[in-house]
């Protein structure tokens, strides 16, 4: 059986960091994005978190194409990281960190709001009265009873994150260190005929996935129902 090479092991190791950096930060904005779409009573909360939901319907390649012309020279985006002097966005790992956390970010803002939604407004009403601020009523109230949105939120953010090849193959390419992530790796092993290795970074990702799966059916299946 063919073996993993230093350039699968380097893919497999900037995989683990881009889910681990697109979850850390995905974390703090749907935290705060679903507390305000699990409370919000704006008209244009549907249209928010429609927006939140499209990734789940939308073609990858066809985000990622959208977001390559955005931060690319000609784009918005591009524009102002050049006038900060922060260079170009496509083709880098910031790149791929920003077209990850968008892509995933339903996965991690679905099961925390609906967490925050199932603790319902009495819990917070009986802090209230015992003259708890709205911070101390988050942190001490809301975030310890949705710990089970959080658990899902994620295990999906991440796992979803090493599972992706359309956004990452349209905004970041095929650069070996820097944004040749696993699953592009192995399209390469596919695509040279290299089958032993393909087979063996593609089995690999389907324990994994039925692992995530597993452990989301045992810990966290009240949240993983209500994502459903």
């Amino acid at each position: 059986m063919d073996l993993l090479d230093p350039s699968d092991l380097q893919a497999l190791w900037l995989t683990l960091k881009l889910a681990s950096v697109t979850t850390l930060l995905l974390l703090l904005i749907a935290t705060a994005l679903a507390w305000w779409l699990a409370n919000s009573r704006k008209w244009y909360k549907g249209i928010v978190s429609a927006v939140v939901a499209l990734p789940l319907v939308l073609p990858p390649t066809v985000l990622g194409f959208y977001l390559l012309l955005l931060m690319g020279p000609h784009g918005i985006v591009g524009d102002i990281t050049s006038a900060l002097h922060l260079g170009r966005l496509p083709f880098t790992f910031s790149g791929l960190v920003i077209g990850s956390m968008l892509f995933s970010m339903p996965f991690a803002v679905q099961p925390i709001q609906n967490a925050f939604e199932a603790i319902g407004k009495r819990p917070l009403e009986v802090a209230a009265t015992l003259r708890a601020s709205h911070l101390d009523r988050f942190m001490s109230v809301a975030l310890p009873l949705a710990r089970p949105g959080f658990l899902t939120a994620i295990i999906l953010a991440f796992s979803h994150t090493v599972g992706e090849f359309g956004v990452v193959l349209m905004l970041g390419g095929n650069i070996p260190g820097e944004t040749r992530v696993l699953s592009v790796d192995i399209y390469n092993h596919v695509e040279a005929m290299e089958f032993g290795v393909a087979h063996l970074l593609a089995g690999g990702m389907v324990l994994f996935s039925f692992t995530v799966l597993l452990g989301l059916y045992f810990a966290g299946g009240k949240s993983w129902k209500k994502l459903q």
